[in-house]
């Protein structure tokens, strides 16, 4: 009887998101239109990926559809208010900050003190659980390490903005991530707001996934991009505070973005090269050029999460004390494909 109410208790949440599928994917569509009408084009440049003047912005369909889904949970009763406003209303600063850019191509400087600011506040409602990853043993959390942890959301915010760079990568990249996150979540028993923010946002870059997908019709926008990045940075740190679900966990799902990211910033930085400049020397992108194909570099990015990184994160959740070993394990290949490429030295 358990099982059948269970099912039961499931299938309105399945419609739920059903629903936000296709209101992020009309909304995508609609958002298509509006950019062509007024011209707001990415037009391609010796920096880009891309060889055709493609609308941009589609990355606020997501958002809605978020913000649609998450005002309905709240409402019903489905999550909590606190994680509304960490992640929906420090994430809203975020977005701003990046379709501002998106328009008027902000100051570095101007950027990273918002996404600070938006971090450290978010970070105010991280849950006091048993895990203790952040308190002090008084239950008062550390000022120093808060600062520390926000410094970590900053970096996932830039880090994925670094990584949205050809067709389907960053929305393939949150939609493999979210369910595979989501899955761990449900393994461990754990099928509350955290659950179901997860699935929700899935299932909103998915709507977009199907116009962003290679060739692409529409290009996500750091409106959307850093959201995204804010998102995973902050929901993983609340769930490795309130729930079984570990920072290795996470560090493992997210491992393609973050390698890549991380060892092309590294050997930029050793080359003595301004490391906060636009280039094409990820090891996404060079493959990309040597492929002559967005879609196999895309598919190989998924092929990755889902038969290597999420077994990884999964053996990392089910023997805890092995997560350091379980990360580093997962992040050799990743390492070694990025060093053999090339990352951070080609940037034809």
């Amino acid at each position: 009887m358990l099982y059948y109410r269970n099912v039961a208790a499931a299938i309105p949440l399945f419609f739920f998101f059903f629903f936000i599928f296709l209101s992020s994917w009309g909304l995508t569509c609609y958002m298509r239109r509006i950019a062509l009408r007024h011209s707001l084009l990415d037009i391609p440049n010796l920096r880009s990926s891309h060889s055709q003047p493609t609308p941009r912005g589609g990355g606020l369909a997501i958002l809605l559809a978020c913000y649609l889904g998450g005002a309905y949970l709240l409402f019903a009763g489905k999550i909590a208010i606190s994680h509304i406003v960490a992640l929906g209303g420090c994430g809203l600063g975020i977005a701003i900050i990046g379709l501002l850019d998106d328009l008027f191509h902000l100051t570095a400087t101007r950027r990273i003190i918002v996404h600070f600011g938006c971090a450290l506040l978010a970070l105010n409602f991280l849950p006091y659980g048993s895990n203790t990853l952040v308190h002090l043993g008084n239950g008062s959390f550390s000022a120093v390490m808060l600062v520390l942890l926000a410094v970590g959301v900053v970096w996932f915010i830039n880090l994925y903005n670094f990584m949205d760079g050809i067709d389907g990568l960053a929305g393939a990249e949150a939609v493999s991530v979210a369910l595979g996150a989501g899955f761990l979540l449900y393994y461990s028993g754990e099928m509350g707001s955290y659950f179901i923010l997860l699935l929700l946002l899935g299932a909103s870059v998915l709507g977009f996934l199907m116009l962003n997908w290679p060739p692409a019709k529409i290009f996500m926008g750091d409106a959307c991009s850093g959201f995204l990045g804010f998102f995973f940075g902050t929901i993983a740190l609340f769930t490795a505070q309130a729930t079984r679900m570990t920072l290795w966990a996470w560090f493992i799902l997210l491992g393609v973005f973050v390698v890549d990211s991380t060892v092309t910033l590294i050997t930029r930085v050793c080359q003595g090269e301004k490391f906060y400049e636009a280039h094409r020397s990820h090891t996404y992108q060079i493959l990309a050029r040597r492929l002559h194909s967005h879609k196999k570099v895309t598919l190989a990015v998924l092929a990755v999460n889902v038969l290597w990184l999420l077994p990884c994160a999964f053996i990392s959740i089910s023997w805890p004390s092995y997560g350091l070993l379980c990360t580093i394990v997962s992040y050799m290949p990743l390492v070694l494909a990025s060093v053999m490429v090339g990352a951070g030295t080609i940037n034809e």
